[in-house]
């Protein structure tokens, strides 16, 4: 199955064999290389999807908030994304616009990589939502504050630049 990104899409399942929905009309092979594989969460600003890239899997971000300071963040995410190295925060791949047929709106799409695990909500509900323990909250909250370390120290960097 492929599905269409298009918000306003009546019918968004479609065969994995077909370049075009067939109820909208919108390109369902997005950027010519990103197959949408199945949905994995939505929010307020957008959507998350599973892609299919040259066999591998890959999660792609939509905006459907048409709002300049969502899209000046979703940019803003895209570009500390492709700056931070650490296993657990996924690599930005591509950002790239999409306009859905029919659409005056694009959509703004961040293509990244897939990490397999649990988010901290699927972790607390497997722990049944007991406290974690003590020494990985410090380990997490070290990795955290070093991330964020690294970023402002860049930030300081191009603001002196």
């Amino acid at each position: 199955m492929s599905l269409c990104i298009n918000p306003h899409c009546a019918t968004p399942k479609n065969a994995d064999n077909i370049l075009f929905c067939q109820a909208c009309g919108s390109e369902l092979l997005l950027q010519g290389r990103y197959r949408i594989i199945r949905q994995l969460g939505e929010g307020g600003f957008g959507k998350t999807f599973e892609v299919s890239h040259n066999n591998s899997l890959k999660v792609l971000k939509v905006l459907t908030l048409d709002d300049a300071k969502a899209v000046s963040l979703f940019q803003q995410e895209a570009t500390v994304l492709r700056q931070l190295n650490h296993p657990g925060i996924p690599k930005a791949e591509e950002y790239f616009t999409f306009l859905p047929r029919n659409s005056q709106s694009p959509l703004h799409c961040l293509v990244m990589e897939k990490i397999e695990g649990l988010d901290l909500c699927q972790y607390m509900e497997q722990k049944e939502n007991r406290p974690i323990d003590e020494k990985l909250a410090i380990l997490w909250l070290t990795q955290l504050a070093n991330l964020y370390e690294r970023l402002r120290q860049r930030e300081r960097l191009k603001a002196n630049a």
